[in-house]
C-alpha cells in the first residue's frame, strides 16, 4: 500500500496575502504540485481569511475536479460564518470535496494543535458528519495520539481520523522518537479495529516522514504543507514533491 500525499497550499496564500494582489498564484502552485505527482490538494480556510479564502476554495475545487484528484478541505465546523467566510459546512456543500477534515481549532490559534474530545464533542459532531456524508464527502476527524473514544468517532459516521503529528515531530527533532511512534502506532491500530482509516499531518517533513510511515501501520494519506513549501523555496516544488513521493513509495 502506498500512502497518498496531499499538499496543503495554505502557505502560498499567506505569501500572496502579505503583499496583496494575486501573486504567488495558489492555483498555479497547486498545478505544479499535481504535475509533480501529488495525489491531492488540501486547504484549511479560516474565518479570519489569513491565508486561503473562499474564492481559492472554489478555484481549487474546479482544478481538482478537472484533474480527477482528491480535494481535502480542513476546518472547524463549529466556527460561525462571517463576511467573506460562508462557514465550513457551506463551503463543503458548495464545492463537494472528496474529503472534509474536521478540526477543533479556534480563531486565535496560530495553527491546529489538538484534536477532538469525543466525550465532549461527539453529540455536536454527529449531525455535521451526517450532513457531510449526505453530500458525498469522506469525513475525517482530527485526533491526538492516544485519543480515547475512537469508537465514538466510528459510531457517529466518520470514515477516517487524522492523527495530529506535532508531538511526533517534536520527539523526532529531540532525537528520541520511539515512544511517540509507539503511541501513534497503537492509536492507528485502535482506529483500524473499529473500522476507521488513518490519515496523518502536521509538522511532517522530508526528515521525519520516512520513520513515521515505517513505524505507523497503514497510513492512508499524509497532508503536508508548511515543511514542503519551505523546502520548495530551496529545491523547487517539482523536485520537493517528488522527494516526498519517493519517501512514501512502498519498499520491496
Amino acid at each position: 500500500m502506498s500512502t497518498q500525499l496531499s499538499v496543503n497550499v495554505n502557505k502560498i496564500a499567506v505569501l500572496r496575502n502579505s503583499r496583496g494582489g494575486h501573486d504567488p498564484d495558489v492555483v498555479r502552485a497547486a498545478v505544479a504540485c499535481l504535475d509533480a505527482g501529488a495525489h491531492g490538494i488540501t486547504v484549511h480556510p479560516r474565518p479570519d481569511q489569513r491565508h486561503i479564502r473562499a474564492d481559492d476554495v472554489y478555484a481549487l475545487s474546479a482544478l481538482t475536479r478537472a484533474r480527477g484528484v482528491e480535494f481535502n478541505i480542513e476546518g472547524n465546523p463549529f466556527a460561525p460564518p462571517r463576511e467573506g467566510y460562508p462557514g465550513f459546512i457551506a463551503l463543503c456543500r458548495e464545492t463537494r470535496p472528496a474529503q472534509a477534515t474536521l478540526v477543533p481549532d479556534g480563531d486565535g490559534q496560530l495553527t491546529s494543535d489538538h484534536g477532538f474530545d469525543f466525550a465532549r464533542d461527539a453529540a455536536r459532531l454527529a449531525p455535521l458528519v451526517a450532513e457531510l456524508r449526505e453530500i458525498g464527502c469522506r469525513v475525517s476527524l482530527f485526533v491526538d495520539p492516544g485519543c480515547p473514544g475512537l469508537e465514538e468517532a466510528a459510531r457517529i459516521g466518520a470514515h477516517r481520523i487524522e492523527l495530529y503529528t506535532g508531538p511526533y515531530a517534536e520527539a523526532f527533532a529531540s532525537g528520541a522518537p520511539e515512544a511517540a511512534l509507539a503511541l501513534f502506532a497503537q492509536t492507528a491500530r485502535r482506529a483500524q479495529v473499529v473500522g476507521l482509516g488513518v490519515n496523518a499531518g502536521h509538522d511532517l517533513s522530508q526528515a521525519n516522514l520516512g520513520a513515521f510511515v515505517a513505524g505507523v501501520p497503514d497510513v492512508l494519506e499524509v497532508s503536508i504543507g508548511h515543511a514542503l513549501i519551505g523546502e520548495a523555496l530551496y529545491d523547487g516544488i517539482d523536485h520537493t514533491v517528488r522527494n516526498y513521493l519517493d519517501i512514501l513509495a512502498p519498499r520491496g
